[in-house]
């Protein structure tokens, strides 16, 4: 995960455990799946783009062994585990967090693999009771103080931290978001204060199958040509960027170059490649 941002790290560092309380559907290209149990009582809300290390069953799985931490011991005890009892480990940003209860907002593809075994398959196949572990990681999302202005950048996989993000905004910051997702029925409602404006970018998959040659079909690309054809808001704004890796990188450095922006102020984070062989 191609990342550069100051981190803001949590209090605790500890793996806590939970159970799923339901899952949904929020758009045909977003699944939610809601847990919670006492452990989560014991975290807190940073608001922002708080992420999170998930661990998830495998198939055949019907308990989660966790490691106490992912510290350089922690994790070598994760990664020394047996295939048959290593849980699943990717990261994803909370959606929401209540006391004892979170949602997690996952992409799913349609036509990705059904025989690959995915988080964002478990998503869609877990049940109430399913457990699963997460570690706070803390939140990326942090401007100098000299900045008057936000710039937001991200495709569906980013689509939560942009939604964090907004949400915790001061009612009176001034900025653009641009977000791009596969089809208009991926378009969410979120809480952005009126100062900054967010522009919606469709894909439209339903024009563009997988089997597609068109540019505009790969994910990020929108996002990237409509960074790369604005003037970033305000005098000095601060730009966060995250989704697809080549798309970040790209708008970071059309950023730095273009714009002169400095490197304190273009936070990116790279969540996944394109073409990329899917992690096991």
């Amino acid at each position: 995960m191609a990342r550069a941002s100051t981190l803001v790290k949590p209090e605790s560092a500890q793996v806590l455990r939970a159970t799923v309380l339901r899952r949904e559907h929020v758009s045909p290209s977003m699944a939610r799946v809601t847990a919670g149990g006492p452990e989560l009582e014991h975290l807190a809300a940073l608001g922002f783009d708080q992420w999170f290390r998930m661990f998830v069953p495998r198939p055949g799985q019907h308990e989660v062994r966790l490691p106490p931490d992912l510290g350089l011991r922690g994790y070598l005890r994760y990664s020394t585990m047996p295939a048959a009892t290593r849980p699943l480990l990717r990261n994803y940003t909370f959606r929401a967090i209540r006391p004892g209860e979170i949602d997690i907002d996952l992409v799913v593809h349609p036509a990705a693999d059904p025989t690959a075994f995915s988080a964002a398959s478990w998503a869609q196949a877990c049940e109430p009771g399913s457990p699963l572990g997460l570690l706070d990681e803390g939140i990326m999302f942090a401007p100098p103080p000299d900045h008057d202005a936000v710039l937001l950048v991200a495709d569906e996989s980013g689509l939560p931290a942009v939604a964090g993000v907004l949400a915790s905004l001061p009612r009176d910051a001034r900025g653009l978001a641009l977000v791009e997702v596969p089809t208009p029925e991926d378009v969410q409602l979120l809480d952005a204060p009126d100062g900054v404006e967010v522009r919606w970018l469709h894909r439209d998959l339903t024009a563009h199958g997988p089997g597609a040659h068109d540019e505009r079909a790969v994910p990020g690309r929108l996002a990237l040509a409509a960074a790369t054809s604005v003037t970033p808001p305000g005098g000095r704004p601060y730009a966060f960027v995250v989704g697809e890796t080549g798309m970040t990188a790209a708008v970071r450095r059309h950023l730095m170059t273009a714009h002169a922006l400095p490197r304190s102020h273009v936070a990116f984070c790279g969540y996944w490649k394109h073409g990329a062989r899917p992690q096991r």
